[in-house]
Protein backbone atom coordinates (compact mmCIF):
# COMPACT_ATOMS: atom_id res chain seq x y z
CA UNK A 1 0.00 0.00 0.00
CA UNK A 2 3.00 2.84 1.14
CA UNK A 3 4.52 1.31 -2.52
CA UNK A 4 1.61 2.69 -4.70
CA UNK A 5 2.09 5.83 -2.64
CA UNK A 6 5.08 6.27 -3.89
CA UNK A 7 4.26 5.45 -6.99
CA UNK A 8 1.17 8.22 -7.10
CA UNK A 9 3.58 10.53 -5.42
CA UNK A 10 6.82 10.32 -7.90
CA UNK A 11 4.51 10.20 -11.03
CA UNK A 12 5.10 13.65 -12.48
CA UNK A 13 7.77 14.89 -9.53
CA UNK A 14 10.36 17.43 -10.51
CA UNK A 15 13.99 16.01 -9.83
CA UNK A 16 12.86 11.72 -9.45
CA UNK A 17 11.64 9.61 -11.81
CA UNK A 18 10.82 5.70 -11.03
CA UNK A 19 13.27 3.61 -13.40
CA UNK A 20 13.12 -0.04 -11.28
CA UNK A 21 10.49 -1.86 -9.27
CA UNK A 22 11.95 -5.18 -7.38
CA UNK A 23 9.82 -7.85 -6.07
CA UNK A 24 9.73 -11.38 -4.43
CA UNK A 25 7.66 -13.64 -6.46
CA UNK A 26 6.61 -11.32 -9.09
CA UNK A 27 10.01 -11.05 -11.20
CA UNK A 28 9.33 -10.90 -14.49
CA UNK A 29 5.90 -9.95 -14.56
CA UNK A 30 4.69 -6.27 -15.35
CA UNK A 31 3.70 -4.09 -12.13
CA UNK A 32 0.41 -4.25 -13.81
CA UNK A 33 0.36 -7.54 -13.58
CA UNK A 34 2.09 -7.71 -10.20
CA UNK A 35 0.00 -5.37 -8.31
CA UNK A 36 -2.96 -5.39 -6.28
CA UNK A 37 -3.97 -1.20 -6.97
CA UNK A 38 -6.13 -0.34 -4.37
CA UNK A 39 -4.90 3.51 -4.28
CA UNK A 40 -7.52 6.54 -4.94
CA UNK A 41 -5.29 8.13 -7.83
CA UNK A 42 -5.16 5.40 -11.06
CA UNK A 43 -1.96 3.85 -11.58
CA UNK A 44 -0.19 5.84 -14.57
CA UNK A 45 0.00 4.16 -17.92
CA UNK A 46 4.27 4.64 -17.61
CA UNK A 47 4.50 2.46 -14.83
CA UNK A 48 1.86 -0.61 -16.25
CA UNK A 49 4.51 -2.37 -18.32
CA UNK A 50 7.64 -2.06 -15.87
CA UNK A 51 9.06 -5.47 -15.63
CA UNK A 52 9.54 -6.35 -12.26
CA UNK A 53 13.22 -7.34 -10.83
CA UNK A 54 14.91 -9.11 -8.32
CA UNK A 55 15.67 -7.31 -5.29
CA UNK A 56 19.37 -7.37 -5.55
CA UNK A 57 21.99 -4.77 -6.31
CA UNK A 58 22.76 -5.90 -9.69
CA UNK A 59 19.11 -6.19 -10.97
CA UNK A 60 18.66 -2.72 -10.10
CA UNK A 61 19.31 0.37 -12.80
CA UNK A 62 19.17 3.59 -10.56
CA UNK A 63 20.83 6.39 -8.35
CA UNK A 64 19.36 5.36 -5.07
CA UNK A 65 16.32 3.25 -3.75
CA UNK A 66 13.55 3.92 -1.86
CA UNK A 67 12.94 0.52 0.48
CA UNK A 68 9.56 -0.84 1.86
CA UNK A 69 10.87 -4.06 3.01
CA UNK A 70 9.47 -6.42 5.90
CA UNK A 71 12.14 -5.73 9.07
CA UNK A 72 13.04 -9.13 8.69
CA UNK A 73 14.22 -8.90 4.97
CA UNK A 74 15.42 -5.13 5.02
CA UNK A 75 18.11 -6.39 7.82
CA UNK A 76 19.47 -8.09 4.44
CA UNK A 77 18.59 -6.25 1.38
CA UNK A 78 19.45 -3.10 2.47
CA UNK A 79 23.08 -3.17 3.46
CA UNK A 80 23.60 -4.80 0.57
CA UNK A 81 22.66 -2.22 -1.49
CA UNK A 82 24.67 0.15 0.81
CA UNK A 83 27.54 -2.00 0.37
CA UNK A 84 26.84 -1.74 -3.57
CA UNK A 85 26.89 1.84 -3.30
CA UNK A 86 23.54 2.72 -3.74
CA UNK A 87 22.18 5.32 -1.04
CA UNK A 88 18.86 3.71 0.84
CA UNK A 89 16.20 5.64 1.75
CA UNK A 90 14.48 3.13 4.44
CA UNK A 91 10.53 2.64 5.81
CA UNK A 92 11.67 -0.45 7.54
CA UNK A 93 12.47 -0.45 11.33
CA UNK A 94 15.72 -2.40 11.11
CA UNK A 95 18.00 0.27 11.58
CA UNK A 96 16.55 2.97 12.77
CA UNK A 97 18.05 2.94 16.11
CA UNK A 98 21.40 2.14 14.95
CA UNK A 99 24.29 5.11 15.50
CA UNK A 100 25.50 5.70 12.31
CA UNK A 101 21.96 5.85 10.67
CA UNK A 102 20.19 8.69 10.81
CA UNK A 103 16.44 8.52 11.25
CA UNK A 104 15.30 11.68 9.69
CA UNK A 105 11.73 13.66 8.94
CA UNK A 106 13.21 16.57 6.81
CA UNK A 107 11.67 19.06 9.43
CA UNK A 108 12.68 17.98 12.72
CA UNK A 109 16.41 16.79 12.43
CA UNK A 110 17.77 17.67 8.84
CA UNK A 111 21.19 17.86 10.70
CA UNK A 112 21.04 14.47 11.89
CA UNK A 113 22.05 13.72 7.75
CA UNK A 114 25.80 13.95 9.25
CA UNK A 115 25.44 10.40 10.77
CA UNK A 116 26.10 9.36 7.15
CA UNK A 117 29.77 9.97 7.38
CA UNK A 118 29.52 7.09 9.98
CA UNK A 119 29.05 5.17 8.01
CA UNK A 120 31.69 2.79 6.24
CA UNK A 121 29.90 1.89 2.36
CA UNK A 122 30.48 3.39 -0.61
CA UNK A 123 26.40 4.11 -0.36
CA UNK A 124 24.36 4.38 2.63
CA UNK A 125 20.99 3.77 4.78
CA UNK A 126 19.11 6.30 5.63
CA UNK A 127 15.68 5.68 7.33
CA UNK A 128 12.61 7.12 8.17
CA UNK A 129 10.30 6.49 11.46
CA UNK A 130 7.20 4.97 12.23
CA UNK A 131 3.81 6.45 10.82
CA UNK A 132 2.84 8.06 14.64
CA UNK A 133 6.19 9.49 15.10
CA UNK A 134 6.54 10.93 12.01
CA UNK A 135 3.36 13.46 12.79
CA UNK A 136 4.23 13.90 16.39
CA UNK A 137 7.37 14.32 16.39
CA UNK A 138 6.71 17.35 14.25
CA UNK A 139 4.73 18.69 16.52
CA UNK A 140 7.13 18.42 19.46
CA UNK A 141 9.75 20.07 17.72
CA UNK A 142 9.14 23.35 17.96
CA UNK A 143 7.07 22.41 21.70
CA UNK A 144 10.20 21.11 22.99
CA UNK A 145 12.67 24.09 21.28
CA UNK A 146 10.76 27.11 22.85
CA UNK A 147 8.19 25.52 25.39
CA UNK A 148 11.19 22.89 27.19
CA UNK A 149 8.64 19.83 27.41
CA UNK A 150 9.48 17.40 29.83
CA UNK A 151 6.47 14.27 29.60
CA UNK A 152 4.51 13.33 26.76
CA UNK A 153 1.49 11.09 27.44
CA UNK A 154 -0.21 9.84 24.45
CA UNK A 155 -2.73 7.60 23.16
CA UNK A 156 -3.04 6.74 19.23
CA UNK A 157 -6.03 5.51 17.41
CA UNK A 158 -4.61 4.12 14.02
CA UNK A 159 -6.05 3.74 10.93
CA UNK A 160 -5.97 0.24 9.24
CA UNK A 161 -3.99 0.88 6.30
CA UNK A 162 -1.47 1.48 9.08
CA UNK A 163 -1.25 -3.02 9.43
CA UNK A 164 -1.21 -3.29 5.55
CA UNK A 165 -4.15 -4.72 2.97
CA UNK A 166 -3.99 -7.87 4.89
CA UNK A 167 -3.17 -6.58 8.49
CA UNK A 168 -5.86 -6.85 10.80
CA UNK A 169 -8.76 -9.42 9.49
CA UNK A 170 -12.00 -7.30 9.10
CA UNK A 171 -13.89 -10.34 11.78
CA UNK A 172 -11.94 -8.47 14.39
CA UNK A 173 -12.21 -4.38 13.84
CA UNK A 174 -15.60 -3.61 12.48
CA UNK A 175 -17.66 -2.96 15.62
CA UNK A 176 -14.59 -2.90 17.20
CA UNK A 177 -11.37 -1.03 18.65
CA UNK A 178 -8.23 -2.92 19.16
CA UNK A 179 -6.03 -1.61 22.29
CA UNK A 180 -2.56 -3.41 21.37
CA UNK A 181 -0.86 -2.63 18.60
CA UNK A 182 2.74 -4.85 18.61
CA UNK A 183 5.90 -3.09 19.41
CA UNK A 184 4.32 -0.04 18.35
CA UNK A 185 4.58 1.83 21.91
CA UNK A 186 7.98 1.19 22.00
CA UNK A 187 8.99 2.41 18.90
CA UNK A 188 7.11 5.74 19.61
CA UNK A 189 8.96 6.22 23.15
CA UNK A 190 12.82 5.61 21.32
CA UNK A 191 12.23 6.82 17.91
CA UNK A 192 10.82 10.20 18.89
CA UNK A 193 13.69 10.30 21.32
CA UNK A 194 16.07 9.91 19.01
CA UNK A 195 14.62 12.10 15.83
CA UNK A 196 14.25 15.53 18.69
CA UNK A 197 17.66 14.92 20.07
CA UNK A 198 20.63 16.85 19.49
CA UNK A 199 23.34 16.16 17.11
CA UNK A 200 26.60 17.20 17.98
CA UNK A 201 30.53 15.56 17.10
CA UNK A 202 28.95 12.92 15.07
CA UNK A 203 26.85 11.48 17.96
CA UNK A 204 23.30 12.14 18.91
CA UNK A 205 22.36 12.98 22.32
CA UNK A 206 18.93 11.91 22.78
CA UNK A 207 15.67 14.33 23.85
CA UNK A 208 15.11 14.45 27.69
CA UNK A 209 11.38 13.88 27.63
CA UNK A 210 9.42 10.48 29.48
CA UNK A 211 7.37 9.41 26.92
CA UNK A 212 3.99 6.96 27.56
CA UNK A 213 2.10 5.71 24.90
CA UNK A 214 -0.58 3.27 24.23
CA UNK A 215 -1.68 2.60 20.57
CA UNK A 216 -5.16 1.48 19.07
CA UNK A 217 -6.21 0.13 16.15
CA UNK A 218 -9.59 1.54 14.46
CA UNK A 219 -11.83 1.08 11.78
CA UNK A 220 -10.50 4.16 9.83
CA UNK A 221 -9.27 3.65 6.38
CA UNK A 222 -6.56 5.98 6.32
CA UNK A 223 -4.59 8.95 8.93
CA UNK A 224 -3.81 8.29 12.55
CA UNK A 225 -5.05 10.14 15.27
CA UNK A 226 -3.35 11.10 18.45
CA UNK A 227 -4.26 12.55 21.61
CA UNK A 228 -1.64 13.80 23.43
CA UNK A 229 -1.16 15.76 27.01
CA UNK A 230 2.55 17.21 27.93
CA UNK A 231 3.84 18.91 30.88
CA UNK A 232 6.55 21.13 30.52
CA UNK A 233 8.73 23.04 33.21
CA UNK A 234 7.13 26.72 31.92
CA UNK A 235 3.45 28.01 32.68
CA UNK A 236 1.91 27.16 29.45
CA UNK A 237 -1.61 28.51 27.69
CA UNK A 238 -3.43 27.49 24.81
CA UNK A 239 -2.81 30.54 23.07
CA UNK A 240 0.90 30.38 23.39
CA UNK A 241 0.87 26.81 22.57
CA UNK A 242 -0.78 27.58 19.28
CA UNK A 243 1.01 30.50 18.42
CA UNK A 244 4.52 28.18 18.89
CA UNK A 245 3.25 25.44 16.41
CA UNK A 246 2.38 28.48 13.81
CA UNK A 247 5.84 29.91 13.89
CA UNK A 248 7.41 26.93 13.09
CA UNK A 249 8.60 27.61 9.40
CA UNK A 250 11.43 24.67 8.95
CA UNK A 251 13.87 23.65 6.87
CA UNK A 252 12.06 22.02 4.02
CA UNK A 253 9.62 25.02 3.71
CA UNK A 254 12.82 27.20 3.28
CA UNK A 255 14.22 25.37 0.74
CA UNK A 256 10.72 25.17 -0.28
CA UNK A 257 10.94 21.24 -1.20
CA UNK A 258 8.49 19.64 -4.01
CA UNK A 259 6.91 18.15 -1.45
CA UNK A 260 6.92 20.08 2.01
CA UNK A 261 3.44 22.02 2.49
CA UNK A 262 3.28 25.70 3.17
CA UNK A 263 2.23 24.92 6.61
CA UNK A 264 3.61 21.67 8.28
CA UNK A 265 0.83 21.98 11.14
CA UNK A 266 -2.56 23.38 10.60
CA UNK A 267 -4.47 24.54 13.52
CA UNK A 268 -7.85 23.57 13.38
CA UNK A 269 -10.34 25.97 16.30
CA UNK A 270 -13.90 23.88 15.88
CA UNK A 271 -14.26 21.66 19.03
CA UNK A 272 -14.57 18.37 16.64
CA UNK A 273 -11.62 18.48 14.94
CA UNK A 274 -9.41 16.88 13.44
CA UNK A 275 -11.17 14.11 11.88
CA UNK A 276 -9.35 11.41 10.10
CA UNK A 277 -12.67 11.92 6.78
CA UNK A 278 -12.13 15.68 6.83
CA UNK A 279 -8.36 16.45 7.76
CA UNK A 280 -6.39 13.58 6.46
CA UNK A 281 -5.03 15.28 3.48
CA UNK A 282 -4.76 18.87 4.76
CA UNK A 283 -2.23 20.84 3.32
CA UNK A 284 -0.97 22.39 0.15
CA UNK A 285 0.57 18.83 -0.37
CA UNK A 286 -1.90 16.73 0.22
CA UNK A 287 -1.76 14.50 3.65
CA UNK A 288 1.82 16.12 3.95
CA UNK A 289 0.53 18.73 6.81
CA UNK A 290 -0.12 17.86 10.00
CA UNK A 291 -3.64 18.69 11.64
CA UNK A 292 -3.89 19.90 15.34
CA UNK A 293 -7.18 20.65 17.61
CA UNK A 294 -8.63 20.65 20.72
CA UNK A 295 -5.78 22.73 22.54
CA UNK A 296 -6.83 23.59 25.50
CA UNK A 297 -5.42 23.64 29.28
CA UNK A 298 -4.36 20.28 30.96
CA UNK A 299 -4.55 19.50 34.84
CA UNK A 300 -2.47 22.48 35.62
CA UNK A 301 -0.69 25.31 34.19
CA UNK A 302 2.42 23.61 33.14
CA UNK A 303 0.14 21.03 31.41
CA UNK A 304 -1.75 21.30 27.64
CA UNK A 305 -3.63 18.84 25.79
CA UNK A 306 -4.33 18.70 21.89
CA UNK A 307 -5.43 16.12 19.24
CA UNK A 308 -3.09 15.53 15.93
CA UNK A 309 -4.29 14.02 12.23
CA UNK A 310 -1.59 12.39 10.32
CA UNK A 311 -2.30 11.10 6.90
CA UNK A 312 -0.34 7.79 8.15
CA UNK A 313 0.80 6.27 4.38
CA UNK A 314 1.39 10.00 3.19
CA UNK A 315 2.98 11.96 6.05
CA UNK A 316 3.76 8.75 7.70
CA UNK A 317 5.58 6.56 5.28
CA UNK A 318 6.16 7.36 1.71
CA UNK A 319 5.52 11.34 1.84
CA UNK A 320 8.10 11.70 4.15
CA UNK A 321 10.42 9.41 2.32
CA UNK A 322 10.57 11.63 -0.70
CA UNK A 323 10.83 14.62 1.26
CA UNK A 324 13.91 13.13 2.78
CA UNK A 325 15.20 12.42 -0.40
CA UNK A 326 14.42 15.84 -1.75
CA UNK A 327 16.76 17.19 1.19
CA UNK A 328 19.35 14.86 0.33
CA UNK A 329 19.35 16.05 -3.09
CA UNK A 330 19.69 19.27 -2.10
CA UNK A 331 22.50 19.02 0.52
CA UNK A 332 24.17 16.96 -2.28
CA UNK A 333 23.57 13.24 -0.40
CA UNK A 334 22.44 12.41 -3.95
CA UNK A 335 23.64 12.73 -7.28
CA UNK A 336 22.05 11.62 -10.89
CA UNK A 337 23.48 10.94 -14.20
Amino acid sequence: MVGQKYMSMLCDHPYFEISTVTGNKSVGKTYFEAVQWIDQIPLSDKYVDLEIKSTEPKSVDADFVFSTLPTDVAKKVEPAFANAGFPVISEASAYRMSDNIPLLIPEVNPDHIGLIKKQNTSGYIVTCPNCVVAGLAVVLKPLYEKLQITKVIINTMQALSGAGLLGVPSVKIIDNVIPYIKNEEEKIELESQKILGQYANGNIKNANINFSATCTRVPTLDGHMENLHFESTLEMSPSIVEKTLLDFHPVPQQLKLPTAPLDPIIIRNENDRPQPRLDRLAGSVAGMSITVGRIRQGINSKSICLTLLTHNTIRGAAGNSILTAELLYKKGFLKGN
